[in-house]
């Protein structure tokens, strides 16, 4: 009898440890992130903004529930099958409970596995092609390159002066990132009297930009909407010197990186914009006050840097997630994390971001935009107030 239940107890020992052990189980996030491959600083600076914001929940708020968030960052290297490769076991072997992919490319193939495995992804570009359908478990975390489209175009018709059409040209890669402005920026331009005066294209590994710029130079255009990477944006404005184009350069959100403003020094001069849907410091809201936070706890970064604040972002989201999904379902999991997103409802993330709302149907995050000017101390000055292209009126701030 006496052994009996002495092996009831060892029983109940283990069964306890069992126990324990579940409610002591890790929540799971992935992210694939480009580390080493091209525009690799910008990658980097990702992984530091969404590592940071993983390490404050965990350290300062006890994780989710009691749960630590346990983050795992591997590079792709910008190659979109080593992505996949990642997406695959972060599916399977690794049972995520929500991951990121980076780029366009791998966004768009990761969608039948993630949707096949039932694994919420939201990814760094905001590709609009990703929003495809079938648009389950494929997320942007703000509004998509029309957003960027419709507002650079939107300010272009605001500030010019004259009578006769702004007269655009569009400078872009010759690829799906680069395309994906091309029928937006035609669309919202027959609507609205913009002249879009040519359209230049050319590879990722161009080494000027010469003959683009002297073209646009004689198609008379005053403005180049650009869609590439910042490396070709130095590129750009250093083949504009060379051939004479006296224009003004915008580009979308994706145009700076660290490694920008080295580079950019004396190029810059205060003729470069960019659409940019995210806090900056002057704005004093409660997410910069974060930023800085992090920013002395960790040493990671020492101001204010739109690649890191694009990490904190994609970290913020996945974390609202995590706390929603333990809160309405009572377990946090693939499944209950999709769901649990598909709940958000103009929610606020403190200014960082604007109000997301995601629905079964739509996961394009917000529509919400505004411009600034890129200074060369690597600072951004806000041009407009916060506003939603196509349906609000723009109020600017400074010319």
């Amino acid at each position: 009898m006496r052994k009996i239940f002495i092996l009831a107890l060892i029983a109940g020992f283990i069964c306890l440890g069992l126990v324990t052990s579940t409610w002591a189980k890790p929540i799971k996030a992935g992210a694939i992130i480009n580390l080493t491959g091209p525009a690799s600083s910008w990658g980097q600076f990702h992984a530091k903004g969404h590592k940071d914001y993983i390490r404050y929940v965990n350290e300062v708020k006890g994780g989710v529930g009691g749960r630590k968030i346990d983050l795992t960052v591997v590079d792709h290297a910008y190659k979109v099958p080593e992505a996949i490769k990642y997406v695959k076991k972060f599916c399977t072997l690794d049972k995520m409970d929500m991951i990121a992919t980076w780029d366009a490319g791998s966004g768009i193939m990761a969608k039948p596995i993630i949707q096949k495995y039932k694994t919420p992804n939201i990814n760094y570009s905001t590709y609009q092609g990703i929003l495809k359908a079938p648009v389950d478990y494929a997320y942007l975390p703000f509004g998509s390159y029309i957003m960027d489209c419709y507002a650079v175009l939107e300010y272009i018709r605001t500030i010019h002066e004259g009578r006769e059409a702004p007269k655009v040209g569009l400078l872009t890669y010759n690829n799906a990132y680069g395309k994906s402005i091309h029928a937006p920026s035609k669309e919202y331009a027959a609507k609205h009297g913009i002249n879009i005066v040519t359209i230049e294209q050319f590879p990722p590994k161009t080494l000027d930009l010469n003959t683009e710029l002297l073209r646009l130079k004689q198609a008379r255009a005053e403005y180049v909407f650009m869609q590439c990477l910042p490396s070709a944006i130095i590129m750009a404005l250093k083949s504009a010197d060379r051939v004479g184009f006296k224009g003004l350069f915008f580009g979308t959100w994706t145009s700076t990186d660290p490694d920008f403003f080295p580079r950019g020094k004396g190029l810059i001069r205060g003729r470069v914009h960019m659409e940019f849907p995210g806090c900056l410091p002057g704005d004093g809201t409660p997410a910069v006050k974060l930023l800085k936070t992090m920013w002395n706890r960790y040493k990671t970064v020492d101001k204010f840097d739109a690649s890191y604040w694009e990490g904190v972002v994609i970290g913020s989201i996945m974390v609202k997630a995590f706390e929603r999904a333990h809160e309405k379902f009572g377990a946090v999991d693939s499944e209950t994390v999709n769901d649990a997103l598909e709940t958000f409802r103009d929610e606020d993330f403190g200014g960082l971001v604007p109000n997301i709302t995601y629905t079964k149907d739509d996961h394009s995050a917000s529509f919400t935009a505004r411009i600034v000017k890129i200074n060369e101390d690597s600072t951004y000055t806000p041009l407009t107030t916060f506003f939603v292209p196509g349906k609000e009126r723009l109020k600017l701030l400074k010319r």
